[in-house]
């Protein structure tokens, strides 16, 4: 299914479903050039902003059942995408391990915090009832979100702290993962081994 390249810090995944088929590449210690073609504008924009503000190359490659809705091919990527942060983290030996970004976009405010863990785990808060942007359920950020974390084994909390318009709000929540993200998995030449006092996450 995947094949971990750990001394590069990086990863590449083929994910085939009978909803979705998707190929994707990832590497951790990049520049944040992105080439995502999912099949959902709105997704890919979101994610060419999570890797540039994660300073992460990332690939993606996805063809889905997008005439039923977005949601399979929404959902599929991030655990795709999840997969392969775990696999290019490896052992996570020297790694800050926590990372945290508030971004402000317009009206909005969105904070994310991260913890690699190990222990995936998703608390959500945004408002009630947001609106589609275009044909793209704002709903399905939360799905992106749950499905990267249990994959990735990541402890995540996200927050929509104000906010009026449903892109910007959702441009928020992506450019503060990538950078808390970009924060948590960034080497720290203090740390020796694994930093959790267990030896292991």
């Amino acid at each position: 299914m995947s094949t971990p390249q750990d001394s590069k810090r990086s990863a590449t995944i083929d994910r085939k479903t009978s909803e979705t088929v998707i190929a994707l590449k990832l590497s951790l210690d990049g520049e944040g050039i992105s080439e995502i073609k999912t099949g959902v504008p709105f997704f890919d924009h979101m994610l060419t902003l999570f890797a540039r503000h994660g300073l992460m190359d990332l690939k993606v490659e996805a063809v889905g059942d997008i005439d039923v809705d977005y949601h399979h091919t929404v959902e599929d990527v991030g655990l795709a995408l999840g997969a392969a942060l775990s696999q290019a983290l490896g052992d996570k030996v020297g790694i800050r391990r926590y990372g945290s970004a508030y971004v402000p976009m317009d009206e909005a405010l969105v904070r994310v915090v991260v913890d690699c863990s190990g222990r995936p785990f998703l608390a959500y808060e945004a408002p009630r009832g947001v609106e589609a942007i275009g044909l793209f359920p704002f709903q399905l950020v939360e799905e992106f979100l749950r499905a990267l974390s249990s994959q990735a084994g990541l402890t995540l909390h996200v927050s929509i702290l104000a906010g009026r318009d449903a892109h910007h709000m959702a441009e928020g929540v992506f450019k503060a993962l990538g950078r808390a993200l970009d924060m948590a998995i960034s080497h720290d030449l203090r740390v020796k081994g694994i930093p959790s006092t267990k030896g292991i996450l």
